[in-house]
């Protein structure tokens, strides 16, 4: 079939049925290529005429064909790479240094020479006829609109400069169905009150519905990757034997968050450039009266075996309330109850959002989440405790682990963690530990001989380490990119 002039894809199910109204049959493929439209445009409206139930019988086919590799699209554009040789030399001839600098220069070259286009004289690439006919580009042309006036030599050589390869093409055969007709009425997609009610439903055609379709996907929630690492901690924390403590307070009074924990009422963590003080409610009035006197006494006179901080303890300090800056005041509240209630050994761990009055960074922000485990037990000891550290962190595929003795106002002796970084090739900091000192223990009412050891580390690092995230702002905050928040992958931390 001869190629017409492109035709407008306008209302293309009625060109479809007018021409089958006046053939009884035709090729898609053959169709496509001499209406010169895409064949997959034309396949959609058979398919679109197909809902109509009897209008159109089809049978599927297959065709070989041959199809223009991208070099050979290239050529069939520009030219061939032996005429722009011949083109670039000019009447002047040129070196053949300079054409082997333009990219069609090796490949011209080699093919131009072998058509006697050009020769080399003394260095220089000269013309060897006035004029040439680019056939490689006549015959790509020819073979892109489907013209049969290629022969098979021709197309042999086309194959083994890959400028076309064969492949198969699936179409359809058309033909009239029972029901045909070149006037269909638009069938109606819903059945209406209206329709129902004036009885016109009965006239009308209806469209068939797709049972098959897959239908549009429903939006659906996402876990923020900081829940996917959270969730992959929690497992981790349950499968050595762990219990997770409420962490529901996030306004916490100074007694729980600071003076528990044997943290002087003049310590610089307490002051407003470090922590956020809530002023309403301003105070917190509910304590345990006799736990209370104990801690006063431990801070202001010593006790325990301890000289204490000999200070004027005052209760307005602890009173006042505050965002927590860590969730050991979760932990203080939690070994409380636990004395109270008559000891047992005990796992526990929390993970849950902090707030510190930070100046805010690449690395830093006013809030981010601590994760924290506290191991109570008789006689427990650091090896004890370096021993768990060890399991833990071998659970998130952290192997090579060393320690370093810190300062903290609660634990002594207290330890700094420190893991190799393959990709930094140092040392990072990556937790904080120590056993709870017995200036906090002792007057809660746990007996002299239990330890409790604890250990803490943020949710952020880890997450940010194992997505590849190099801004916290990015993570966590109003400026986050919620594509991160659809696309990213499920957590595994030992992978």
């Amino acid at each position: 079939m001869a190629a017409e002039t492109a035709r407008s894809t306008d209302n293309l199910p009625q060109q479809i049925l007018d021409f089958l109204g006046s053939s009884n049959e035709f090729n898609s493929i053959q169709l496509a290529q001499q209406w010169n439209i895409d064949h997959q445009k034309l396949i959609g409206a058979i398919k679109s005429l197909q809902t109509n139930e009897g209008v159109l019988a089809t049978k599927d086919v297959t065709e070989k064909r041959l199809e223009l590799t991208s070099e050979g699209v290239q050529f069939a554009n520009e030219g061939s790479p032996e005429f722009l040789v011949f083109e670039f030399i000019g009447v002047d001839g040129a070196t053949q240094a300079d054409i082997q600098k333009k990219p069609f220069g090796k490949i011209g070259m080699s093919k131009a020479m072998q058509f006697k286009w050009v020769s080399v004289d003394k260095g220089r690439v000269v013309r060897q006829t006035a004029d040439v006919v680019d056939s490689t580009r006549k015959q790509l042309e020819s073979l892109r609109i489907g013209s049969d006036d290629v022969s098979e030599n021709e197309k042999k050589e086309l194959k083994k400069r890959k400028l076309i390869s064969e492949v198969n093409i699936k179409g359809l055969l058309v033909s009239k169905g029972d029901s045909f007709t070149t006037s269909i009425a638009k069938p109606e997609a819903d059945l209406t009150p209206e329709m129902i009610a004036s009885g016109s439903w009965k006239d009308k055609q209806f469209k068939k519905y797709n049972f098959e379709s897959l239908g549009v996907v429903p939006s659906s929630g996402h876990l923020h990757p900081l829940m996917k690492v959270r969730s992959e901690f929690r497992q981790i924390f349950f499968s050595m034997g762990f219990s997770e403590m409420a962490t529901n307070r996030y306004v916490e009074s100074s007694f729980w968050n600071f003076d528990a924990l044997f943290q002087p009422q003049q310590h610089p963590a307490r002051d407003a450039h470090d922590t956020f003080f809530v002023s309403d409610p301003a105070i917190s009035t509910k304590f345990p009266e006799d736990y209370l006197e104990r801690v006063k006494t431990v801070h202001s006179k010593g006790g325990y075996g301890s000289a204490g901080y000999n200070y004027d303890w005052k209760l307005e300090e602890a009173q006042k309330n505050v965002l927590r800056t860590h969730t050991t005041a979760v932990s203080a509240r939690q070994l409380y109850q636990l004395a109270q209630e008559g000891f047992r050994p005990s796992k526990l761990f929390s993970i849950d959002r902090v707030f510190r009055n930070e100046t805010l960074d690449a690395t830093h922000l006013a809030e981010f989440h601590q994760v924290e485990g506290v191991i109570a037990e008789k006689n427990l000891s650091l090896a004890h405790l370096i021993g768990i550290f060890t399991e833990f962190f071998k659970k998130l595929g952290i192997t090579n682990l060393r320690f370093k003795p810190t300062y903290n106002p609660y634990t002594e002796p207290s330890m700094e963690i420190f893991a190799y970084h393959q990709g930094l090739a140092k040392w990072v900091e990556i937790g904080n530990s120590g056993m709870f000192r017995p200036e906090m223990l002792l007057p809660m009412g746990l007996p002299a001989d239990v330890n409790v050891a604890g250990y803490g580390l943020s949710l952020e690092r880890p997450t940010m380490i194992k997505y590849g995230i190099n801004n916290i702002r990015d993570l966590f905050g109003s400026k986050i990119d919620l594509e991160v928040v659809y696309n990213t992958p499920i957590c595994r931390l030992d992978k």
